[in-house]
Formats: C-alpha cells, sequence, structure tokens
C-alpha cells in the first residue's frame, strides 16, 4: 500500500494531538510534520512534501484561507491537496477557501474513519466534500449575485430560457463528455461511480476531469461541481452503452 504523506496544521494542540493520534493507527498513512499557524505551511510543504494538507481556518496569526493563498501562490513549492478541516460551516468561509484552492472541506466533529477516508480520496483527486456541505455551498453561490467568484458562471439575464442560455455559457468550452462527467462530479460521484454510469474506463475519467478543469481555469473537481450546478447541468443523462 502506498504511504499518503500528511501535514496537521492547527493553533490547537488538543486537536494536534489527536490528529496525531488518530491517524498513527491508520494503515498507509504517514503524518510527516505538523504547525500551529498558517504561517508556517509554505515552508513547512516545502520541507516535508506531503500528499495532503489537513488546514485549520481559524487561526491567530495568518488564517487557512489566507495560508492556502500563499501556498497556491507560490509556484515553485509542492502543491498538495488541503482539506479544510474546521468547527465553522458558514458558506462564505467555505467558498473563500474552495476560490483560494481547497480540495474539500470537513467539520472537525467528522468521524475518524470518515476523516482517514477523505485523506485517501484527496490523495487520489476524489472528492473530499460530503454532498450535505457541498449542497449548502452551491446554494450559497446560487443566491449570490456573482457568488461563484473565479469559477466561470454566468450571472443570468432576465427570462427563464435567457438565464439558462446564460448560465450553461460558463461551460461553452467543454464537450458533451466533459460536460456529463462534470455533472456526475457535482454528484459527489468518485471516479469509479462516473466510469461505471458513463460507460468509461477510470483513466478516461480522470482526462476527462482534468481536461475540463483546464478549459475553464478551475483548480479542483470541487470548482467544477459548482460550475456544473450554476450551470443547470446536474443530471445530464450518460450516453448508451456502446453496441456489443
Amino acid at each position: 500500500m502506498t504511504q499518503v504523506r500528511v501535514v496537521l496544521v492547527d493553533d490547537d494542540a488538543l486537536v494536534l494531538q489527536g490528529l496525531r493520534l488518530m491517524l498513527a493507527g491508520a494503515a498507509g498513512i504517514d503524518v510527516v510534520g505538523d504547525a500551529d499557524d498558517g504561517d508556517g505551511l509554505v515552508g513547512l510543504v516545502r520541507e516535508a512534501t506531503p500528499d495532503v494538507v489537513l488546514l485549520d481556518l481559524r487561526m491567530p496569526r495568518l488564517d487557512g484561507v489566507a495560508a492556502l493563498r500563499d501556498l497556491r501562490g507560490t509556484p515553485d513549492a509542492p502543491q498538495p491537496a488541503v482539506i479544510v478541516l474546521t468547527t465553522f460551516d458558514a458558506e462564505p468561509v467555505v467558498l473563500d477557501a474552495v476560490r483560494a484552492g481547497a480540495s474539500g472541506f470537513l467539520l472537525k466533529h467528522t468521524p475518524p474513519a470518515d476523516i482517514v477516508r477523505a485523506i485517501r480520496a484527496a490523495a487520489d483527486g476524489e472528492p473530499t466534500m460530503s454532498p450535505t456541505v457541498l449542497r449548502r455551498l452551491i446554494e450559497h453561490v446560487a443566491d449570490t449575485p456573482g457568488g461563484a467568484g473565479g469559477v466561470r458562471a454566468g450571472v443570468g439575464a432576465p427570462g427563464p430560457r435567457a438565464a439558462t442560455e446564460s448560465r450553461e455559457d460558463g461551460l461553452a468550452p467543454l464537450t458533451d463528455r466533459e460536460r456529463q462527467v462534470a455533472a456526475a462530479v457535482a454528484e459527489g460521484l468518485g471516479n469509479a461511480e462516473i466510469a461505471r454510469r458513463l460507460y468509461l474506463s477510470h483513466g478516461s475519467v480522470k482526462a476527462h476531469i482534468s481536461s475540463a478543469l483546464t478549459k475553464l481555469g478551475l483548480e479542483n473537481r470541487t470548482q467544477l461541481a459548482i460550475a456544473a450546478h450554476t450551470a443547470g447541468i446536474v443530471g445530464t443523462p450518460p450516453s448508451p452503452p456502446p453496441r456489443p
């Protein structure tokens, strides 16, 4: 089993200790460093080269969102998947973290087994945001004019048909298959589930997601999910299976 290298960043010493103890018993996961504030994130990532970072949002000197912006804005530093782990589930804070390049979002009261699964999923490029949190985030974006921020999506125009067409323009660069994959990502499906639904190989699903992210100028599948929901394409029917 490949070891997933993990870094922990939280200003609460008890939380850090608890996470270390919890992850120490998880097969295939190796905690390679920790920090008690966001101002140590970039240097720690350079030194420890983790696959995944668990990052708190509220810290005294540099909060998690600012630290993540610093990391994503340092192209010569390693760029691991970052899971925001916090007690706060306010949608604007989550949206800020997603815009900054977070790969996922978990509440600190998430059961240990789910945190371990999320770490493994993040290391493999899979979803790490619970459907409930994702739905609340998408509802917030939908209710906020221009709320998609860095996610390419139209603001909408008068009239239902015009609004739908405007929203869909945000995904105009995508092929039909890429749109179907984006819609499935927005439902919270993992790559294996998408492959089964759309009759694709696992590698093809990854390739379509990567292509969609590049075309839309997005950083991760959470942003892609928001774009798909904002465009109103969730529920796009899959193509029929190939004829024998």
